[in-house]
């Protein structure tokens, strides 16, 4: 095996376990990985990712979820059907588009996930003890 099919392989193995592991969209670290390891264009990476992520990519987790009985399949039925209908509208807005905006727009959308996900942590993470009493002591 050559370094580029260790490193494919490598970058598979990664987004797959924070899949399982976190439940997030195999993207998130798909493209980024494609784009600054592989230097593949943005559309290359996003179309790579979207070909990975076909069935292969969630059902080792999926079976796990299911077996502890933590999925909803009606929720999941009802958002793959309004995935398939936005992925296919999404797609005829981004392959047009310049490489540079579609890498922008994809920042952008990590930069907001993120303030997002802080945000809400922030708001459940209960407060530290004082370090020191209000007598003074520590």
């Amino acid at each position: 095996m050559d370094l580029s099919t260790l490193l494919i392989l490598f970058i598979g193995i990664s987004a797959g376990v924070l899949v399982g592991l976190l439940g997030i969209g195999g993207g998130v670290v798909l493209v980024p990985a494609m784009v600054h390891l592989l230097h593949m264009d943005q559309h290359a990476a996003q179309g790579t990712s979207l070909f990975v992520l076909l069935p292969p990519i969630g059902l080792g987790a999926f079976l796990e979820y299911r077996r502890r009985g933590n999925v909803d399949l009606r929720a999941g039925i009802l958002c793959a059907t309004g995935m398939l209908m936005g992925g296919y509208l999404g797609g005829l807005i981004a392959v047009p588009m310049p490489s540079t905006r579609l890498t922008r727009c994809f920042g952008v959308l990590l930069m907001v996930s993120a303030g997002l996900l802080w945000r809400t942590t922030s708001k459940l993470t209960p407060p530290a003890p004082p370090l020191i009493s209000p007598e003074g002591q520590a």
